[in-house]
């Protein structure tokens, strides 16, 4: 029998060791759809590791959110446009050392939070999902719906008033751009567009060929 901690252990460190190669990749590579496909492979990575700590919603909130929709629409984008890629990079050894500076900065920020939250789950009890006898993502459908309905609802209402508020800043009168009006066309008849007319037929004129030209006499 295979010892099932080992096996989670190792294919944690595999999913992580793909997942650190896939997020240098973004950074290193020249290609700029190399670098959206590598990075449609540190989510997918990352989700799997999500999957092995029992976080199943925010495993498939990543796959069917980033990796289905805005990763995608992200490659298609950068697929569209013509990049340069030579003016992108002419900075980047410039500023090089403080970017490894940040880097390090937010690493050893990352470590201490990890290190923070280990000391606060040992003192912490266990899973509510798991004492609850569900699983991650049931629990959380039902304590958004029952517990926390009304912050849910107010962050719905929020967003909803903000993608309005977009879709009103962009639709703007502007001189000179064609629309198109959806209802007009619908309404539109054939009878509008479209006239016809009888005529009455006519025998053509025939008309007799034309005489060779005669060659002139010496």
């Amino acid at each position: 029998m295979i010892d099932t901690s080992l096996f989670q252990l190792v294919v944690f460190y595999a999913f992580a060791a793909v997942t650190v190669v896939a997020a240098l990749s973004v950074i290193t590579l020249r290609n700029s759809v190399h670098a959206v496909l590598a990075l449609v492979l540190t989510f997918f990575s990352t989700a799997c590791i999500w999957m092995l700590a029992e976080a199943e919603f925010l495993a498939i909130a990543l796959i069917v959110v980033y990796v289905g929709a805005v990763m995608v629409l992200f490659l298609f984008v950068v697929m569209m446009l013509d990049i340069d890629q030579e003016k992108i990079r002419e900075g980047f050894v410039k500023y090089l050392p403080v970017g490894l500076v940040v880097a390090v900065v937010m690493l050893v920020e990352m470590l201490g939070l990890i290190g923070v939250r280990v000391m606060h789950a040992q003192t912490m009890g266990d899973n509510p999902a798991t004492a609850a006898g569900l699983s991650n993502t049931a629990w959380l459908g039902m304590a958004l719906y029952t517990q926390y309905l009304l912050p849910f609802e107010i962050a719905a209402l929020i967003l909803t008033v903000g993608v309005i508020a977009a879709v009103a800043l962009t639709l703007r009168q502007r001189t000179g751009a064609r629309k198109q009006h959806p209802s007009e066309q619908v309404a539109v008849k054939a009878s509008d567009r479209v006239r016809i007319v009888k005529m009455a037929a006519e025998r053509p004129i025939e008309t007799q060929p034309a005489a060779p030209a005669q060659e002139p006499k010496p």
